[in-house]
């Protein structure tokens, strides 16, 4: 069964469920993870995204029953691949400025670019073999995977589109996922991009440390931010085709390619917690302020990738979409900051309320560690005087990767084409009005 784009997908609801399904009946053993023999000759393989002894409810794993087992492969060589680098070690020196990029440009007309080729790392921080910090990527593709495949087996992978649906095809299913959406794919789990709308542009979190997880809610209560029930994972679903397949593999933070006799996306049957899903960010719970003042920014978390240090994440994925502001006598942008945490952002559609003018889809910001930020100027002069009547922010939709560790830019993110050299040009004009003597 080949996945298609215009076919009706059939998901599974929850997060970190202890989901169940089969392409076919009979496929998924019943009573005995691995049975002496498995059904319809198929082959029992665990997938293990925890350690074996992980706490149970930290536990992630999931048993797939496939027509051929991942071991029938032929040998890895390198892959060169220019922008895609891994962890602190694959940026280059910068000063302690403020960061802005305009959209990252797009596959020249005439190029064949596919999703694995159209990766380029922004910023990074960590390292992959000590599980510890994430990169933010972007890519920019316009050619449908077809016998190829990726595997990353450095992280895990957040995408969020930002122009042009994808189909992920893995090996427990197949994800259609639009701009609005996100999908998070498990570290070492196979998949592959089509393109149902062509050129197609978007952001990647390459999470290294611990795996992505709902946040606490704490005082909030047992409702709010994202539902778990809002999580789709895919049901089973196999390739029936001939022909042999090129795998990508991120490995120790180098890629490596081989070419295997058959399709990985051969899984007829599949059961566990260890799961790609998919999310709709409009499912998201908005909570703010309704009396006075700007809440911090985790509010607004959807993923949480913890740390050793409680409270303090490795990665944070965060959102800012539509919602209603009603505060009274309250500057209604986010106020000038500085945060031990550091900050990648990103647009998917519209306008962000603290830069209405430079910040646009497809383009991206850094403010890290101590860096000062917040409003432009023209933002902070409309918030000043705005008439505070309550008022939709309305068809808006950015996000931010909130990290405890310090990001590294790349060259490509220095010397690509896309950095705004003017950036910090949108605060020159916010002047001393100090007023000696009360009004």
């Amino acid at each position: 069964m080949t996945a298609d784009s215009s076919v009706q997908r059939r998901y599974q609801s929850g997060f970190g469920n202890q989901y169940a399904s089969e392409a076919v009946p009979g496929s998924l053993p019943q009573g005995r993870n691995s049975p002496q023999q498995a059904p319809l000759g198929l082959y029992a393989e665990l997938v293990s995204g925890t350690a074996f002894t992980a706490p149970r409810a930290e536990n992630r794993r999931s048993w797939l029953y496939r027509r051929q087992p991942s071991v029938v492969s032929g040998g890895y060589q390198p892959y060169a691949h220019t922008h895609w680098t891994s962890g602190a070690a694959g940026g280059v020196v910068t000063p302690p400025d403020p960061l802005r990029w305009n959209p990252f440009p797009l596959p020249t007309e005439g190029s064949s670019v596919d999703f694995v080729d159209g990766l380029a790392t922004v910023v990074a921080n960590g390292e992959p073999d000590a599980q510890v910090g994430m990169a933010a990527l972007v890519y920019a593709a316009n050619t449908s995977m077809q016998q190829r495949a990726l595997v990353n087996a450095d992280g895990e992978l957040l995408l969020i589109p930002q122009q042009g649906r994808l189909v992920v095809t893995t090996e427990l299913g197949v994800l259609d996922v639009a701009p609005g959406e996100i999908v998070l794919i498990p570290r070492g789990m196979a998949f592959k991009v089509g393109l149902p709308d062509g050129t197609s542009r978007g952001y990647v979190c390459e999470n290294y440390g611990a795996p992505f997880r709902l946040p606490e809610l704490g005082p909030i209560g047992s409702n709010g931010l994202a539902n778990a029930r809002d999580f789709l994972a895919p049901v089973a679903s196999f390739e029936d085709t001939a022909g042999s397949y090129e795998i990508v593999k991120k490995y120790g933070g180098r890629l490596w390619r081989n070419q295997q006799p058959g399709t990985p996306f051969n899984v007829v049957a599949w059961h566990g917690n260890l799961a790609p899903v998919k999310y709709d960010t409009a499912n998201f719970m908005v909570i703010g302020s309704i009396s006075f003042d700007h809440p911090d920014p985790s509010i607004f978390t959807v993923l949480t990738s913890p740390s050793d240090t409680p409270g303090t994440a490795n990665c944070d994925f965060v959102i800012f979409p539509p919602r209603w502001m009603v505060a009274e006598d309250t500057f209604r942008p986010p106020w000038y900051h500085r945060n031990l945490m550091s900050e990648f952002m990103g647009l998917v559609t519209g306008q962000y309320d603290a830069k209405p003018e430079g910040f646009k889809p497809g383009g991206a910001s850094l403010h890290n560690c101590m860096v000062p930020h917040g409003p432009d100027a023209d933002a902070f002069d409309k918030a000043s005087h705005a008439t505070l009547a309550p008022h939709k922010l309305d068809n808006t939709l950015a996000f931010m990767l909130e990290s405890r560790y310090r990001f590294i830019p790349t060259a490509f993110a220095m010397h690509g084409g896309a950095l705004d050299p003017t950036y910090a040009n949108c605060w020159s004009s916010l002047a001393d009005t100090f007023l000696k003597a009360p009004v």
